[in-house]
């Protein structure tokens, strides 16, 4: 069997501005909500913060070059937006948005395409201490927010994603102590902050429609929950179907139904967000692909009844080093092929996929992370699989090009094909890194 991937096929990296930028309160830069949760104690592994990260504020170049070495042609970024807008809103900081224009023109200069997050949870801080994303002004403040980056940066930038992961900035951070602000609110007040990422979102698409020009293109990037028939057969994959749309209704059913559907007042009851006139008009407008970030999946199986029943993981299932991640690899067959089936996508990305890790340097300087290269190799045959079966996926970022900061990690679990040795900043690519390259060099599964 061919393992060639379609010519046209997008192979790219990923990064995000909080995680590897540094430079945090440098040049005029306002506080991020993350820059405070981190300093609160106990919340990160080992103290650690965003202050200097992998420094790419002032390394950027040399980490492009890196890049064009490998032979990357794409390059998933995000715009830290208190750098450009201190406060959230009102006057732009100019010295933030000129570092832009300098790594925009970097990464062109090296031969990358860069597709660009707008929100990668880096909320300014004055507008989380105004109720963040409890506060519908937080969505409107994105539009404008939105409106300046796309056009500030449209003759340069083609390819845009809106927000990334809304889950994690929403259901996370208002309903769980997993991210900031690490609060625990009612269920309503969850359900009114994930409405008003949507509604951000809306904003974004907007914005890139009429301001970025007739070529842009536009879409989300989406931590859609994955779930992987038990079994290949009829009633297993109807049962994954029908867990695919209960398990994503939140972000999916309003951006491509244009309503929260059944499921959702079937779970939200008298807890459903507040919807004002239009807001689902904004919400839904047609974007041009979708982006899933799929790390790991879950199990399904059909019940007597046919209803879908997600199965837990036993002790002992193979799991990455970040502990979360459940290795499964076939979630990147399922993950598009149920997106397409469900929601008719017609055009999809993987704009996250990687492992974590605890990667250590042998004594003559190599980081023979075959682990990593292993899963990665596992997914990519999957998601070969998918496109094989006439799933539309256009393209694969690599999460992440380096080693950085992980969030409630911090600098202990690892997910880069590059190594960073955070006490010199120096790159050192990975085993899986020159695996990779030869793989995008090819375009074919190696």
């Amino acid at each position: 069997m061919s393992t060639c991937f379609p010519p046209e096929f997008t192979w790219g990296v990923a990064a995000a501005a909080p995680q590897i930028e540094g430079a945090a309160f440098l040049d005029g830069k306002g506080e991020s909500n993350w820059d405070r949760f981190a300093r609160i104690p106990g919340k990160i592994t080992g103290g650690a913060n965003l202050d200097v990260a992998c420094d790419h504020y002032h390394r950027f170049t040399e980490d492009f070059a890196l890049m064009r070495r490998l032979g990357v042609k794409n390059y998933r970024l995000s715009i830290a937006w208190p750098r450009v807008l201190p406060d959230g809103e009102g006057p732009p900081n100019e010295r933030g948005l000129a570092f832009y224009d300098r790594l925009i023109d970097s990464i062109l200069a090296a031969g990358i395409q860069p597709w660009i997050t707008l929100f990668h949870w880096d909320l300014p801080q004055a507008l989380e201490d105004q109720g963040g994303w409890r506060n519908r002004l937080t969505a409107d403040a994105f539009g404008r927010y939105a409106e300046l980056i796309v056009i500030r940066f449209r003759d340069r930038v083609k390819h845009w994603i809106t927000l990334n992961e809304m889950r994690c900035f929403t259901m996370l951070a208002y309903g769980d102590t997993l991210r900031p602000p690490g609060l625990v609110e009612s269920p309503q007040v969850v359900n009114q902050t994930y409405h008003h990422a949507l509604l951000a979102h809306g904003h974004g698409v907007r914005a890139v429609r009429e301001h970025g020009g007739a070529d842009a293109q536009v879409g989300l990037s989406d931590d859609a929950t994955i779930p992987v028939p038990i079994m290949e057969t009829p009633e297993h994959i109807a049962a994954a179907a029908a867990a695919f749309a209960d398990l994503n209704y939140r972000s999916l059913d309003p951006i491509f139904r244009g309503q929260y559907t059944s499921i959702y007042h079937r779970i939200a009851g008298p807890d459903a967000a507040h919807v004002e006139p239009d807001d689902f008009e904004l919400i839904s407008q047609p974007t041009d692909f979708l982006g899933l970030n799929i790390y790991t999946g879950v199990y399904v199986r059909a019940t007597a009844d046919g209803s879908p029943e997600v199965l837990p993981f036993p002790a002992g299932y193979p799991t990455a080093e970040a502990h979360w991640l459940k290795l499964l690899p076939q979630a990147l067959y399922w993950g598009p092929r149920l997106a397409q089936k469900v929601y008719g996508v017609s055009e999809i990305y993987i704009t996250e996929n990687g492992a974590g890790y605890d990667d250590e340097p042998t004594a003559d300087g190599e980081i023979l992370d075959l682990h990593r290269r292993q899963y990665l190799r596992q997914c990519l045959g999957e998601l070969h699989r998918a496109i094989e079966d006439a799933v539309p996926v256009k393209g694969y970022f690599c999460w992440s090009f380096m080693d950085n900061f992980e969030w409630l990690d911090g600098y202990t679990k690892r997910f880069g094909l590059c190594f960073t040795d955070y006490a010199t900043q120096q790159r050192i690519p990975k085993l899986s890194a020159t695996w990779y390259a030869e793989v995008m060099r090819r375009n074919t599964l190696l």
